[in-house]
């Protein structure tokens, strides 16, 4: 029983490897058996369908840095367009609310200017988390460059939609008290 250090202690049998088994045992499984036709064709058909995956996964993540490549230059063109150009006024104090982005954002505007807003001959522009007022004629030129900023454009000769509690199941009885 004299341990040198160093040395390596034989278990069970005294064959190297895990204690207790016989050289030339794979896990208690025998010889290995060779693969069937059957086999290797469905080896072969998940070998190529990992490649495939893997080609798209590639292709997928190429489209998203050239999407985002895209976008970064649209924005650059829209800063350099939309420079000075920028109709928000100091004194504005009546707010102005629109949906974007799923949303509801808003932007101060001055009596003349939410007419005109309402009547469209002025849009909002979303540029670097903040919301300009511009002129209709800006306002085209920046969905033309970037689509995706264009925050709010009024159409006035859209039909107004419809209301959907004008249906008299929604109507508030008169005698109604709470």
């Amino acid at each position: 029983g004299e341990h040198k250090p160093g040395e390596r202690r034989a278990h069970g049998n005294g064959a190297p490897g895990k204690p207790g088994q016989q050289r030339g045992q794979g896990h208690g499984q025998g010889p290995r058996k060779p693969r069937t036709a059957e086999e290797m064709d469905l080896a072969k058909a998940y070998a190529i369908r990992a490649q495939r995956e893997k080609e798209e996964r590639i292709e997928t993540e190429r489209l998203k840095q050239e999407e985002a490549r895209q976008r970064r230059e649209a924005k650059v063109k829209l800063e350099e367009l939309l420079k000075d150009k920028s109709l928000n006024a100091e004194a504005a104090d009546i707010a102005r609310h629109f949906p974007y982005g799923g949303k509801i954002k808003r932007i101060y505007v001055t009596a003349e200017q939410l007419k005109a807003l309402n009547a469209g001959e002025l849009g909002v522009v979303q540029l670097n988390g903040r919301y300009l007022l511009v002129t209709a004629e800006v306002l085209a030129q920046s969905e033309a460059v970037f689509a995706a900023s264009v925050a709010l454009k009024v159409d006035p000769n859209a039909p107004a939609e419809e209301d959907p509690y004008a249906d008299p199941q929604y109507q508030v009885p008169d005698d109604l008290v709470w």
